[in-house]
């Protein structure tokens, strides 16, 4: 099935741009999606403990479900004054 991946922030920079898609096998997880990016991007790893997510622009875990067509967002922590 087919999702839209957006990045944020730090995440953002290390993948390069801020939108992908990506096809996952069903049933997937935000857990899903994440492995298959950090997989293509192990620069990635070091934000997952550290990072909020959400689907359809409602914050989730990492079990959550993920459906065709849904939006999956990674937000990494953000300082700043």
């Amino acid at each position: 099935m087919r999702v839209t991946v957006r990045l944020f922030a730090r995440l953002r920079d290390l993948a390069g741009t801020g939108e992908l898609v990506r096809d996952v096998p069903a049933p997937a997880t935000v857990q899903t999606v994440w492995d298959g990016l950090t997989a293509e991007m192990p620069a990635l790893v070091q934000y997952e403990r550290l990072m909020s997510v959400a689907v359809n622009a409602e914050y989730a875990r990492m079990s959550a479900a993920v459906q065709e067509g849904d939006e999956v967002a990674f937000l990494p922590p953000v300082s700043g004054g």
